[in-house]
């Protein structure tokens, strides 16, 4: 089941049956069944307060996912909660040069793939997720049509 919640902010427009069927479909191209995810939108603050009491990391992030793929017996479930700052996103995309929208979808499969094993924190492994996230993309891109 996937949940979706905000603590502080309003909730993001997206399309919960539709991102559902493409969150459900990224997983399964990495061979895994989705579990219960539990996404909380929050501020900036909010996730800073999470970085510093879960991680002990004094910065503001994007998004943090806390994997709890341990509670299921079988290997290929995952499941876990996945927090992500609107206000961060907002500011990447003006960054980036990207839509809102874009950034935020960007955000919600790159804690999917965390879960799925996919990292981004040693050597060339920043250009592996990000080639998978614009493979999910456009994946999402084929479903909306």
């Amino acid at each position: 089941m996937i949940t979706y919640n905000v603590d502080g902010v309003k909730m993001p427009k997206i399309k919960k049956r539709e991102t559902n069927a493409w969150i459900k479909a990224v997983a399964a191209d990495h061979g895994k069944k989705v579990g219960d995810i539990g996404y909380m939108f929050v501020d900036d603050e909010r996730i800073l307060e999470c970085n510093r009491q879960y991680l002990g990391h004094d910065y503001y992030t994007d998004v943090i996912t806390f994997d709890y793929d341990d509670d299921y017996e079988e290997e290929n479930i995952i499941g876990g909660d996945i927090v992500i700052s609107l206000d961060t996103i907002r500011t990447n995309a003006e960054k980036f040069g990207k839509t809102y929208e874009d950034e935020l979808y960007r955000v919600i499969i790159h804690g999917i793939l965390h879960l799925c094993g996919i990292n981004d924190k040693g050597p060339g492994e920043r250009e592996i997720m990000e080639a998978h996230e614009d493979k999910a993309l456009k994946m999402l891109t084929e479903m909306k049509k």
